[in-house]
């Protein structure tokens, strides 16, 4: 999109840079991440940064209408419901596909999630590309006019809420086998929040506790929450001393009830521009005859999970859960990344954090994911490069 930067880093480009990148990224922790790091990031032009910033502060400002939770508390009625719901989420991400509509360059609001993302990670990332090219410190991966150590303040302002950090934990589903691995590390090397799982907390009474490398137990008085419930639905094995359920003692840096409200289950309530038409299936008068055109998706699912492509009429037919899925009208990802061998498509995902006491996000990074399949994800990338995950880069 920066006709400039692209030119620069294509003529630098080496198979031998990229692989220093990763090793660069592989030795912090003696851990190569199990996701596929693109090959160089997403240069963003003013006008597409302004669109997408346009884009996100039309989901924001659904989100801050003061019936918003009176019309997400279905979401909810669907799904498990967390006590101690606080009034506004701590994360956003909003993914946006970069299209083309009437010949011009629009981004398209794909989804977006009251969830965390990489966010350590992505930073570090920035810092691995800028010495294999160094040219690249002319640009920033921020969405604000802020530094790295503003970036990491606002993570510890969030994460920590004024909590002592040895009693803030981030929570998963078996950390050490998650794809996200790698921003665990940095996460807990940056800011140093440690990272368990979720069998790993103790419950006495209403409080919780982890132990910490040395044994000692230790109160959790706010978690970073990176579980999905999908995935923790499908563990039984798992032995929990608690539930997410319980009245607990404990503050949420992501409460989980908002990954239920706002998530695939607003996109029918947003219209306009870089808004994409989307039904409830609950909600469909007649099953369109182009369903070519269209694709069928989960409200609640994660990482592209269920999401059926190539949606056939027998399809819709056979959801018996009618209010847990939207018919969404597909678009057209526009290849606009030029590779040394042809042009790739590309997914911007702006990433926000929400002060306990702000009436406003705070925009701070992004994540961008790049693709010559048919879909952004993995299984439509297999044994292809230029693809994977990378940064949006910015001019300053």
């Amino acid at each position: 999109m920066i006709s400039k930067y692209r030119k620069l880093f294509n003529e630098q480009f080496t198979t031998e840079k990229y692989e220093a990148l990763k090793q660069d990224i592989a030795d912090d922790f003696n851990y190569v991440p199990t996701f596929r790091m693109a090959e160089t990031p997403f240069f963003i032009s003013n006008e597409l940064k302004k669109q997408l910033l346009e884009g996100c502060d039309s989901v924001i400002a659904l989100i801050q209408q003061d019936d918003f939770k009176i019309l997400t508390n279905k979401s909810l009625e669907l799904n498990k419901r967390v006590s101690n719901e606080d009034n506004h989420t701590t994360f956003l991400a909003i993914d946006f596909g970069i299209c083309e509509e009437n010949g011009a360059v629009i981004p398209k609001l794909i989804e977006v999630q009251g969830f965390p993302s990489l966010f350590n990670y992505q930073i570090n990332l920035f810092e691995k590309f800028k010495k294999q090219y160094p040219f690249l410190e002319e640009l920033m991966p921020f969405l604000d006019s802020i530094n790295e150590s503003d970036f990491l303040k606002n993570l510890e302002t969030v994460f920590c809420n004024n909590h002592p950090k040895e009693n803030v934990v981030l929570l998963e589903i078996e950390p050490e086998k998650q794809n996200t691995k790698i921003d665990f590390y940095y996460c807990k090397r940056d800011l140093g929040i440690p990272f368990i799982c979720v069998t790993d907390v103790i419950k006495k009474g209403k409080k919780l506790f982890y132990k910490n490398e040395n044994g000692e137990e230790i109160r959790i008085k706010r978690i970073y929450n990176r579980v999905i419930f999908d995935e923790l639905d499908l563990r039984p094995d798992l032995k929990m001393n608690f539930s997410f359920s319980d009245e607990l003692e404990v503050e949420w840096a992501g409460h989980p009830n908002w990954f239920f409200r706002i998530s695939k289950f607003i996109l029918p309530m947003l219209k306009g521009k870089y808004f994409i038409e989307t039904t409830l299936l609950s909600e469909l008068k007649e099953i369109p005859d182009d369903l070519e055109n269209y694709v069928l998706k989960p409200l609640f699912s994660f990482s592209g999970s269920g999401v059926i492509f190539h949606v056939k009429k027998e399809d819709i037919e056979a959801v018996t859960d009618k209010e847990l899925y939207i018919l969404q009208k597909k678009v057209n990802y526009l290849p606009i990344v030029q590779s040394p061998d042809g042009k790739v498509k590309a997914e911007v995902r702006m990433l926000y954090v929400w002060k306990k006491d702000d009436t406003t996000p705070t925009p701070l990074c992004n994540l961008v994911r790049l693709s010559r399949g048919e879909m952004i994800g993995v299984k439509y990338n297999k044994d292809k490069d230029w693809v994977g995950g990378t940064i949006g880069l910015f001019e300053k």
